[in-house]
């Protein structure tokens, strides 16, 4: 660890140039630390002592970002690798592990969809989902969609053309549902198919994400001639409607290119003061097969004034801060420039995707900074030439601007949605009269049936939009509510404790939240730290109740001292009345005030989340409720013997034999659980 008196580089010459003399002149990455042993920037160069020489070369003019950062540097670290490709793969995962500040990082806010295939599973599910988990490495996510509804469009038509599973548990336990019948499903649930069939029929499938449809057409087309010449008309008919609905995925999809028989990606992007709206076109075969979208942040520094000239969408302000800054050692632009924008992007969508879907050619909007290194990593990974290009006229500069025209329409439409936020958050602090917008916003809600399995949720609301990174799920400790006995107030009182008992302790920098105490559903994960920092303290706190729960709440935090520090309100479902500590009348508002409809959307999803986790306990409690009366019969085997029958109904029509299938139910404990069901 640096010491905390360590200078910076750029004012130690000595140290500095010590350390440069020891980095070698081979391709890698390099890791740039402050005093806190932070680490600020991540980078990759085919000459590292070069690259990394060129930060501190007086002469050179970096741009503000940049040079606030070499301003911090206290150590420089480095990792060499055998190639530029190496070093372009190993940045990208030490970037995503370790977020630096000053890299360009996209954001994941779950506003576009992907289509995720469980390879990991013997029979793979095809489903859309907004988070991309890492669970297991063999599962593939195609996407981030910008078009939800053609993609719903498209995975439905999917499904009427190849008999996919299309229910998640099966509806009969001894025979399949009417989908089969019909032959929109390959009876999946009762094991009518093999793994090695059913998968077949998936990686079909898995082609027409991948843009290659025509190929998957040119395979079944001789399948379909040879089955009628075979006789097999059955089988002939099944693939010429399989043919007929492909082709009616990529109808009114053509896109006029000088040569519609090579693949290109195009990609290019708008942006304002605080994001980068990013899109990326798939071509395959002249057709636009897809158009991701994703998002980026433009650091504060870039933003309204401090200092930098504001970001003008798709204008000419944008290109002059994007491209002024001039090209330092290696030949890279500094500063948030679009370039290195679009290299991120194209850096971590690649990654993710198979080498046959990488086309030949990528047509950018500006020049990228470590194009050659991108290009040459692709090739490899391709098996032939990939060519990145930055077209300025004919055809190939249309699509360009086709792509930047629909950024530009997709970053409006954000802006949009930004600004009614906004003005709902000043019309909030104006209610209830804050000294400034609440950014972020928590909201919490008790959920039980008269008192038994009684839980809490805290959601939270940043910028007027949902952060479900943020969402947590208690259940109460307290041993006095239980069935038969509830008493809201106390639970939120216990809640609000649990969340806030860490904020004074070491200087008032960490809020703890019990994870001890928390129970994770499937869609909450990725928490890094049971502790969060100072910032991730609320500019409002919105209690789900009246005078009463609110009085509970205001309770607690002046017994904590806290209560001049957080600002606690409480919104009645009823009248959606908003009351203030202290205050023994609702404040006078409008129900349909943009700070009124604000704090009603907190109140609602804390609502339904609490709900949602409440019904999963008492579902879990009743399902094993019955199963708890049999002796010899602990928490670990109930779990399999539910995991394998699915239901209770199903269990207990089940034969000892097939009870003893399951593992760690042996023929002795199989006979007594049949003969509790069975008197």
């Amino acid at each position: 660890m640096p010491s905390t008196k360590t200078l910076p580089l750029v004012k130690d010459s000595e140290r500095l140039e010590s350390r440069l003399k020891e980095i070698p002149a081979v391709p890698g990455v390099y890791l740039m630390r402050d005093e806190g042993d932070r680490i600020l920037y991540i980078g990759k160069s085919k000459k590292l002592r070069n690259r990394v020489r060129s930060y501190f070369r007086e002469s050179q003019n970096l741009s503000p970002r940049i040079a606030m950062m070499v301003q911090q540097v206290r150590e420089i670290e480095f990792i060499a690798t055998d190639t530029e490709a190496e070093a372009l793969a190993l940045e990208a995962n030490l970037v995503k592990q370790h977020q630096p500040y000053f890299n360009v990082l996209l954001k994941d806010d779950k506003k576009y969809p992907y289509l995720c295939i469980t390879w990991s599973e013997e029979y793979p599910r095809i489903f859309i989902t907004r988070k991309r988990r890492a669970g297991s490495a063999k599962d593939r996510y195609y996407g981030p969609y910008v078009d939800t509804g053609a993609l719903r469009s498209t995975l439905h038509l999917i499904k009427r053309i190849f008999p996919l599973r299309q229910r998640p548990q099966p509806l009969f336990k001894d025979r399949p549902c009417l989908n089969y019948d019909i032959g929109r499903c390959v009876g999946v649930c009762q094991g009518l198919t093999s793994p090695e069939e059913y998968r077949k029929i998936i990686q079909k499938v898995a082609m027409i994400f991948q843009g290659r449809t025509q190929e998957l057409l040119d395979i079944l087309e001789p399948q379909m001639a040879q089955a009628a010449e075979d006789l097999n008309f059955e089988t002939a008919a099944r693939i010429r409607d399989q043919i007929k609905g492909l082709q009616s995925l990529s109808a009114g999809q053509k896109v006029s290119l000088p040569d519609d028989t090579v693949s290109r990606d195009a990609i290019a992007l708008a942006a304002d003061t605080q994001h980068a709206c990013v899109q990326l076109f798939q071509i395959r075969a002249g057709q636009l097969v897809g158009r991701l979208g994703f998002m980026a942040e433009i650091p504060s520094q870039l933003r309204a004034g401090t200092g930098a000239p504001p970001l003008q969408s798709g204008g000419e302000e944008l290109s002059q801060l994007f491209l002024s800054s001039p090209p330092c050692q290696g030949g890279e632009r500094e500063g948030i420039e679009a370039g290195a924008i679009l290299q991120r992007v194209l850096e971590e969508h690649y990654q993710n995707v198979e080498s046959v879907e990488i086309p030949s050619e990528i047509s950018v909007q500006y020049e990228l900074p470590e194009g050659e290194i991108l290009a040459d990593w692709l090739s490899n990974r391709k098996g032939r030439k990939v060519t990145i290009l930055t077209p300025q006229r004919q055809t190939k500069a249309e699509l360009i601007e086709m792509v930047e025209r629909n950024a530009e329409y997709e970053l409006a439409r954000m802006q949009r949605l930004s600004d009614r936020n906004s003005q709902a958050m000043e019309d909030l602090a104006e209610i209830l009269d804050l000294p400034e917008v609440p950014r972020r916003i928590e909201g919490y809600d008790i959920s039980h049936i008269q008192g038994s399995d009684a839980v809490a949720s805290r959601v939270v609301f940043i910028d007027g939009l949902p952060a479900n990174q943020h969402y947590r799920h208690y259940k109460i400790k307290n041993p006095e509510i239980k069935s038969g006995h509830s008493d809201d107030f106390a639970s939120l009182a216990e809640v609000i404790g649990r969340r806030f008992r860490g904020l004074k302790e070491e200087g008032r920098g960490k809020i703890e939240d019990g994870f001890s105490d928390l129970e994770e559903p499937e869609e909450i994960s990725n928490l890094s730290s049971v502790s969060h920092t100072i910032s991730d303290k609320p500019d409002l706190i919105m209690i789900d109740g009246g005078k009463g729960q609110l009085s509970a709440v205001v309770a607690v935090l002046r017994e904590m001292n806290l209560l001049e520090e957080l600002r606690v309100v409480s919104l009645a479902k009823q009248r959606e009345e908003i009351f203030l500590p202290g205050e023994s009348l609702p404040l006078q508002t409008n129900s349909e005030q943009p700070g009124v409809q604000l704090l009603r959307r907190v109140r609602d999803e804390a609502h339904r989340f609490a709900v949602s986790f409440h019904r999963d306990r008492r579902s879990e409690r009743m399902k094993r409720s019955r199963l708890d009366e049999i002796p010899g019969l602990g928490h670990h085997r109930q779990k399999q013997l539910l995991a394998h029958f699915r239901s209770i109904d199903y269990l207990r029509l089940a034969t000892p034999e097939q009870l003893a299938e399951v593992s760690g139910i042996g023929p002795r404990l199989a006979q007594q659980i049949y003969d509790y069901f069975h008197p």
